[in-house]
């Protein structure tokens, strides 16, 4: 079985985000770009299938600028067998993501696609239940435990009453959350053999997609600071701020 993750690149997540002063988006020249940290655990749990015998392939796609194949590099370091590069300079929507990965599932059929829940940039959560539906096939998201066993996959996911278990037929989609594994360390001889490992780069216009973004980002503003506290003698005292303040 082949098994297709999502691998996409995003400002570190020890990066401090800031605002551009015309608020047009946030500054990136210079700052730390690495993988989103779901999508490491999803190249995790591909890893570890492919070890339990479970796989034979793993491929990592990205869609992404020219410059983000040191990205891709950094997931075949980590054991992929393959990558794939969508070379586009324009913002991807979650809507073109999944699109985009439906053209690369009907060209690699994988047998398991996964993904990060989501990507600590815009925190959408999105594309993985999006490619679900355009593909046609079952969805397992949330993962926090994944066993595979011939054609069925058993996960157990992260619900808001606790965890639950469901099973779904392969060919499927997955979406891994933080507590599913730990990714491994990249060694230097795997950083090595990495730049032998095929990486195929294919341009975003050429998968004919029709990008539909509907949404517009207008602006971006940091959050407001926090004001200083206050200090109150008694609850009369506090419950009157909190009228003043229009919180009660």
């Amino acid at each position: 079985m082949k098994i297709l993750v999502g691998y996409k690149r995003v400002v570190d997540y020890n990066v401090r985000i800031q605002v551009k002063p015309d608020g047009s988006g946030v500054v990136t020249e210079g700052v730390k770009l690495s993988a989103n940290p779901f999508d490491d655990i999803a190249l995790e749990e591909a890893l570890r299938l492919r070890e339990k015998g479970v796989a034979s392939d793993v491929v990592v796609a990205t869609i992404a600028a020219a410059d983000a194949q040191p990205h891709l590099r950094n997931g075949l370091a980590m054991g992929a067998n393959r990558a794939i590069h969508v070379v586009t300079d324009r913002p991807i929507q979650p809507l073109t993501a999944a699109r985009s990965l439906l053209k690369l599932v009907d060209r690699e059929q994988p047998g398991l696609v996964i993904l990060g829940k989501q990507a600590i940039d815009d925190d959408c959560s999105q594309t993985g239940q999006m490619l679900a539906a355009l593909w046609g096939r079952p969805q397992a998201t949330f993962a926090s435990k994944v066993e595979v066993s011939g054609n069925v996959a058993r996960v157990t996911r992260e619900v808001d009453a606790g965890l639950e278990t469901i099973e779904v037929d392969l060919p499927a989609v997955i979406t891994v959350d933080l507590r599913l594994n730990e990714p491994r360390f990249i060694k230097l001889p795997d950083i090595m053999k990495a730049k032998s490992k095929p990486l195929e780069t294919i341009a975003f216009d050429s998968l004919g997609v029709d990008d539909g973004d509907h949404h517009r980002i207008t602006a971006y503003a940091p959050p407001p600071k926090r004001t200083k506290g206050v200090m109150v003698k008694d609850v009369p005292e506090l419950v009157a701020a909190l009228k003043a303040k229009g919180l009660l």
